[in-house]
């Protein structure tokens, strides 16, 4: 018996050995691509088996990579491999992971792929809501308190907004065109009442996470949100609105469909010198009136933005770098596009997958950015 009970035992510890060296991948992050990422209902995941990602909000995520703090994407006590953000890096951001750089290695940010931010609503007798620039500032401003002052009717329902109350990449994306259009009434921020320069009205509805928007815009009348649009169907005039930077005729403004986001994307160019290469700011284009941005597009669905993905460059464990490159190998080299495009985000032109390959797997140009480099990440790492 003592001898079958050790041999029970030392099985057991071989297993639990066994699972801790094939440890899964954990991140977390924005709420915006967890459908793409995890899967929704019967469509997959681009996500490999092994990979854990926790939808919390793109300042979650953030926090949680840049100071391997699992517990910020309600994952406590666990190392933190990748992030998710629909936020770009600020100096801020940067400033939190200056201390452990050189134990961690660098970072890197990568667009993952592009998206349309919807505008969905709810609203009886209306379901063919079209909006200017001017009137979305009107209704996320709060000049326009009632659905007849925002399209000219006598209508008196008044307008709620639900909007996302953390931090979140999907607000930033669509303060960058409300800033564009209204910068009088708001900044760019990834928080709403930051973004927002005036007071948030008491009846607007702030939630945590995407899928909250939606459960919340289906639950009240007279509301209007944002979201992804693989929380809703961006074909759908009746459940989002068609959206123009200026006014256009009715029924001809854009909605927010793959389509409509590819043009307004339109093709991105890579850093193209070494210098540019190593810098993560460089890497994704933003769309609005800030320094740096590109100008909101006069072409398809105007508010568009990259969701983007947040690594290191150096892991201590090979198996965890392993499995970090054969993601972003698979995701790059276009094996996941049919599911991409399912899911109703955009592809990265094959051209700019391509330097993302050539820079961070390949190291094609020899500049030492490629993940887990032997010179580069010797002695260093994410555990």
């Amino acid at each position: 018996m003592f001898k079958r009970t050790v041999i029970a035992a030392s099985l057991v510890a071989a297993t639990l050995a066994s699972a801790q060296s094939m440890a899964a991948i954990v991140g977390g992050g924005a709420t915006l691509p967890e459908p793409l990422y995890n899967g929704k209902g019967a469509l997959g995941g681009i996500l490999p088996a092994g990979f854990t990602y926790v939808g919390v909000g793109s300042g979650g995520g953030k926090t949680a990579f840049l100071t391997n703090d699992g517990a910020s994407i309600n994952q406590a006590g666990v190392d933190v491999d990748f992030a998710g953000s629909d936020s770009v890096l600020n100096a801020d951001d940067f400033a939190r992971y200056a201390p452990v750089k050189s134990a961690w290695g660098n970072l890197i940010q990568i667009p993952s792929v592009g998206t349309s931010v919807t505008i969905p609503y709810k609203k009886s007798g209306n379901t063919t809501l079209q909006l200017s620039g001017a009137q979305l500032c009107a209704a996320f401003s709060g000049s326009a308190t009632t659905w007849g002052a925002l399209l000219g009717t006598a209508d008196a329902t008044p307008i709620t907004i639900v909007y996302r109350s953390g931090s979140s990449g999907t607000t930033e994306l669509l303060t960058r065109f409300l800033n564009d259009s209204c910068p009088a009434s708001f900044k760019v921020s990834s928080t709403f009442s930051s973004a927002k320069l005036s007071a948030v009205p008491a009846n607007w509805k702030g939630v945590s996470g995407s899928g909250d928007v939606m459960t919340q815009i289906n639950a009240t009348e007279g509301s209007i949100g944002y979201i992804s649009p693989d929380y809703v169907n961006p074909g759908n005039n009746a459940v989002v609105a068609r959206v123009s930077k200026l006014p256009m005729a009715a029924g001809t403004a854009p909605l927010p469909t793959s389509a409509n986001a590819q043009v307004a994307l339109g093709t991105a160019i890579a850093p193209s010198n070494d210098t540019d290469r190593a810098d993560p700011t460089k890497w994704v284009p933003t769309f609005g009136a800030a320094a740096g941005d590109r100008p909101v597009p006069s072409a398809g669905y105007p508010i568009v933005g990259y969701t983007n993905l947040l690594v290191g460059q150096c892991y201590k464990t090979a198996a965890d770098a392993t499995a970090i490159r054969g993601f972003l190998n698979d995701l790059y080299s276009g094996n996941k596009s049919s599911l991409v495009t399912a899911h109703t985000f955009v592809n990265l032109p094959t051209e700019y997958a391509g330097e993302i390959k050539k820079v961070f797997l390949d190291n094609t140009y020899g500049s030492g950015l490629d993940i887990n480099n032997p010179s580069v990440c010797n002695g260093i790492g994410r555990w």
